[in-house]
């Protein structure tokens, strides 16, 4: 199988593990995932069951795929190309072929959510310590054995409660939240790309940016278009091994590191999430590679993000990462010429300030997901005046 074809097949779908019984029941509790709604005036109620034929935000023909014989379609949203016969759906199972056209079923359909603090996607170098009204759809484009939010990115959408919020109704809600920032986050905002696309381009009319919190396993024309809307694209790079992508995500590492070059030629903003799995991808040789690639590919300057893992969903046999190990990563990569390495996902430590990589002073102090310092005039270090890149005003 080739890495561009991961997971392509005439009749998507995966052996989640999970029974519809189970996945309904994590549907159920997922309506405390809806976060900020109830409090929200001028949203529609939740809604539920399977998407309808009219009078739905949420049934909306879908932007990327080609039509074939007998009323197949083959989607051209993700590297796994899926071939989807009348009345199937793909991998993600949020897209649906009807009689020969293809629509997603997730378009309005908000499934989760929340205002959150940039630094939680996290954005270091994004306007720091800006609230961001995030919202996610159900779906993902893969099945990460270690997901943190498998109740949405591996539930159909119909499984889940959600409310029809539209592009305009969602950008006009975050400005009333006093957001200036709205982020596709929680699941894969691959699947939802035709919602995001249309909330982007809403937002920039009105003064509201737009970010992206993606696994990169994407094509190139569908992340072409988010890249000529988005204001900045944070990836998780999962490992510098196929084989990795191959057994813990059903995915494959070649269509993500394109991804991330992509959006780095497409001048969007980038930062890249490390996941630190224990015994996985945690050696050595394989931090190594990854600096070096980030450093060979898209620069010194991108920030590089060292996450702690916490046993979830399919792997939980594993402890957390020991910061310990995290701190081993860090300098590894620093080691290497990266001037922004972070480590996330354990409070209290020190590896969260942005420093100068010229006279080393902390420019933005973090503590947790809180701004303590800022030491920037003009997008410079107020110390020695070196520039650091970000988008910063």
């Amino acid at each position: 199988m080739r890495e561009g074809d991961a997971g392509a097949n005439p009749a998507p779908g995966r052996n989640r593990g999970m029974t519809r019984r189970d996945v309904l029941k994590a549907g159920l509790g997922a309506a405390a995932a809806l976060g900020v709604l109830g409090g929200i005036a001028g949203v529609s109620g939740v809604v539920s069951g399977p998407p309808r034929d009219s009078g739905a935000t949420w049934l909306t023909p879908a932007r990327y795929y080609r039509k074939l014989p007998k009323r197949y379609v083959k989607c051209q949203l993700c590297p796994r190309h899926c071939y989807v016969a009348p009345g199937a759906r793909g991998f993600c199972e949020v897209r649906e072929n009807r009689r020969g056209e293809y629509f997603t079923l997730v378009y309005g359909r908000a499934a989760s959510l929340n205002i959150d603090p940039i630094e939680k996607k996290p954005f270091f170098h994004v306007l720091p310590g800006s609230p961001v009204f995030s919202f996610a759809t159900a779906g993902c484009n893969l099945e990460c054995k270690n997901c943190q939010n498998y109740q949405l990115s591996q539930a159909r959408p119909e499984a889940l409660p959600a409310v029809n919020l539209p592009p305009t109704a969602l950008v006009r809600v975050a400005r009333e939240q006093g957001c200036s920032l709205i982020a596709g986050t929680y699941s894969e905002p691959t699947v939802f790309c035709e919602y995001l696309l249309d909330v982007a381009k809403e937002g920039n009319r009105r003064g509201v940016r737009t970010v992206m919190v993606s696994s990169g396993f994407i094509e190139r024309q569908p992340m072409t278009d988010l890249c000529r809307e988005l204001t900045a694209i944070k990836i998780d790079l999962k490992s510098m091994r196929h084989r990795f992508y191959k057994t813990n995500s059903q995915g494959a590492l070649k269509p993500v590191l394109n991804s991330i070059e992509l959006v780095k030629k497409q001048g969007v903003w980038l930062e890249i999430v490390y996941l630190v799995i224990p015994t996985l991808n945690d050696s050595e040789a394989e931090i190594k590679d990854l600096a070096r690639w980030v450093h060979t590919h898209v620069g010194a300057d991108v920030p590089l993000h060292f996450s702690r893992f916490h046993p979830a969903y399919k792997l939980t046999r594993l402890p957390p990462t020991p910061y310990e190990t995290l701190k081993r990563c860090a300098a590894i990569a620093r080691a290497e010429g990266l001037h922004y390495v972070y480590v996330g996902n354990v409070p209290g430590t020190s590896d969260q300030a942005t420093r100068c990589p010229k006279c080393g002073k902390v420019v933005i102090g973090r503590e947790n997901f809180a701004i303590t310092a800022r030491h920037l005039k003009d997008e410079r270090c107020a110390f020695c005046h070196q520039p650091i890149p970000g988008i910063w005003s």
